[in-house]
Parts: structure tokens; sequence; C-alpha cells
């Protein structure tokens, strides 16, 4: 399934569409874990799990797309709004995070009903003891390559041979889009690492402002300080000016008046 982005450069847009896609994931959960406990009852049907599977692709395809938003989202530049940018990427990786457990969570449960189903129709069948294991962790038994005597003496129907051939086609597809969930977890790995550094950096530079505040009022301070001193040096200046000019008056006058 395509999706058109067109929400590049614009980190409001790309917010957006992270959270409306986190809100998709977290919904088509719930759907997979409903059509999930269907599986095994009388409403257990081929086109039920057809829906089974599209679910599941459309949620990974939804995944993905979310992964590469919020890495394009941490790219953006920011300059006067870099610590608030930073807090919204840790709240849409977390909650990006909650539901991608949540979709894997899911994931293994409908692989391992896929796995049963095709274990009670072998089982049924009576195909030969060599298929048991088949199923076992990372292991997918193809019948294009067992022969065809691994089919005991009661015959398997062309119809079982279908199922199982489709679950098998199933469940590689969900180990594989397992798979992709993985990586998408190691790429939030590196993120939430990346986001303790560059947080680490911002109270670095947020403490290295302070200190700067406080060296610039001792600047302010001192310089106060030495107007003041400044100040009170030309008072007694000018009081010293003044008496020394009044005595200077009065000596002249007094001089002038003797003679």
């Amino acid at each position: 399934m395509a999706y058109s982005t067109g929400v590049a450069g614009d980190p409001n847009q790309l917010a957006q569409r992270i959270t409306s896609n986190i809100q998709k994931i977290t919904q088509c959960s719930a759907e997979i874990q409903r059509v999930l406990n269907q599986l095994g009852t009388p409403q257990d049907t081929h086109e039920l799990r057809q829906q089974l599977q599209q679910k599941q692709q459309y949620t990974n395809q939804l995944a993905k797309e979310t992964d590469k938003y919020i890495k394009e989202f941490g790219s953006l530049p920011s300059v006067n709004e870099q610590r608030q940018r930073k807090i919204q990427k840790d709240r849409l990786v977390n909650e990006f995070t909650t539901a991608l457990s949540n979709f894997q969570r899911v994931q293994r449960q409908a692989a391992e009903r896929e796995k049963e189903l095709v274990a009670r129709v072998r089982a049924s069948s009576r195909v030969s003891g060599s298929a048991e294991d088949g199923y076992r962790e990372g292991a997918l038994v193809s019948w294009d390559s067992q022969p065809q005597a691994q089919v005991l003496d009661e015959e398997i129907t062309e119809d079982d041979l279908r199922l199982i051939e489709e679950r098998e086609s199933a469940i590689r597809q969900l180990e594989a889009d397992i798979t992709d969930i993985n990586e998408i977890f190691k790429d939030l790995g590196i993120m939430i690492h990346e986001q303790g550094d560059v947080i680490d950096s911002i109270e670095a530079n947020v403490e290295t402002a302070e200190v700067h505040v406080q060296q610039a009022n001792q600047q302010l301070s001192r310089a106060a300080d030495y107007q003041r001193k400044s100040r009170k040096k030309m008072c007694i200046l000018v009081i010293v000016l003044v008496v020394g000019a009044t005595i200077l008056g009065l000596i002249i006058w007094g001089a002038t008046k003797t003679s």
C-alpha cells in the first residue's frame, strides 16, 4: 500500500501525521486481537484469515511509515525551539514504542495460531512424522519440497494441501513482518540514546548560560561599584576645588584690602 507524504519540512504536519499513524496502529492491533480471538471458533473462515493477513500487512506499512516520519522530524533544523522540539519527539517516540510493542505482541500470537492450524490439518490428514517438527522456532516446511511418499495410506485432500500452503505463506510473511518491526525497534533504541545525549547537551548549555549570566552579573556589580566610587571621588574633588577656590579668594581679598 502506497502512502503520500507531502509533509516534509513542516514539523507540525509531521507531528500530526505521526500521531495519526500511532492511533491507527493501536486501533489495528486491537482489531487484529479481535480477529485472533475468533480463530478456532465457528466464526473461523478463510475470509476471516484473509482479513487478518491484510490488516497485519497494512499495520506493518504504517509502522514503517511512522518510523520514517519520526526520523524526518528529528532531523529538522530547530534554532529557537530546540528544547520544545526534543520534548515533542520524546513523547512521539514513547507513544510509538508502546503502540509498536502491542502490534508485535499480536503478530507473534497470529504466527502461533497459524502454526497451530497447520499442525492440526497435518495431524488430521495423517501426514508423516518427518514434517511434525517443521514448525519449530524459525523452521518452515514447504510442501513443494516434500515428496509424495511422505503422505501415508490415508489420502490428504487437495483442500488440505491448499490450506497448508496458504498458511505456510502467511507464516513466512508474518515472520518477515516481525523482522521488520525488530529493525524499527533498533531505530527507536538509537533515537532514545541520541535523545539522552542531546538532553545532556541541552542541560550543559543551560548550565553554561547560567554561568555566563552569573559572570555578567558580577561584572555589572563591579562596574556599578566602580561607578559609585568614581562619583564619590568626583564629589570630593569638587568640594576640594570649591574649598580651595574659597580660601584662595579670601586670601586675595585680604591682600587687596590690606594694600
